[in-house]
């Protein structure tokens, strides 16, 4: 049986493990093992980020995995030339989106008040609120894949209308950024960036 020291002793481990795949050793890849990610893997990574808080509970992100040889040339023109190979080799490519009609799924997601007359008829909080917390759960999404071992790539570089068409025509969502998702390899990774320290950046008053 383990004494209260030796749990603690454990816990103190999985913790820094755990911080470790988050954070302190997670990096952004560009370069890919061969190695196939299970699709069981995409929709545990969903199903934790989805407990994340989000404003009345909206739940805006929408994504869209690209995964097979087609939908993968499908989305090569819209890439900027400096993501093509890290995007054509990577095994899933998400494209992380917001839905600018989140607020019709209130009755079922907020049924307590009448929250969708809140954004009826006001673009401009409907598309602050949809962008703020779709992008809010595309950090949660990508740090519960981080979570479960998987490697990303996140990236900006690329044309949203050009996506928009090809891969979210017909419905409201729009693209927010694109993520590449798999088993990242570690030999080809740079040195890492700096960041800023604590007293450079933030104020306690």
């Amino acid at each position: 049986m383990q004494t209260i020291d030796e749990r603690a002793e454990i816990a103190e481990f999985t913790k820094k493990e755990m911080l470790g795949l988050l954070f302190l050793k997670a990096r952004t890849h560009h370069a890919w093992l061969d190695r196939e990610v299970p699709e069981q893997l995409l929709q545990q990574a969903y199903d934790l980020a989805r407990m994340g808080p989000t404003s009345a509970n909206d739940n805006p992100m929408r994504l869209v995995f690209i995964k097979s040889k087609e939908a993968k040339e499908r989305l090569k023109p819209a890439l900027s030339a400096g993501n093509v190979n890290q995007t054509m080799s990577a095994p899933i490519t998400a494209i992380i989106a917001y839905d600018m009609e989140f607020y019709e799924y209130f009755p079922r997601l907020f049924p307590h008040t009448d929250a969708k007359s809140w954004y009826v008829g006001k673009p401009d909080f409907i598309f602050a609120t949809a962008f703020r917390n779709g992008t809010l759960q595309g950090a949660y999404f990508m740090l519960a894949c981080r979570a479960l071992g998987l490697d990303l790539g996140p990236m900006s570089g690329f044309d949203n209308d050009m996506v928009d068409k090809e891969f979210l025509i017909g419905t409201a969502h729009k693209s927010n950024w694109l993520c590449n998702i798999g088993y990242g390899d570690p030999s080809k990774l740079h040195p890492r960036g700096p960041r800023f320290e604590f007293k450079e950046i933030a104020k306690i008053l």
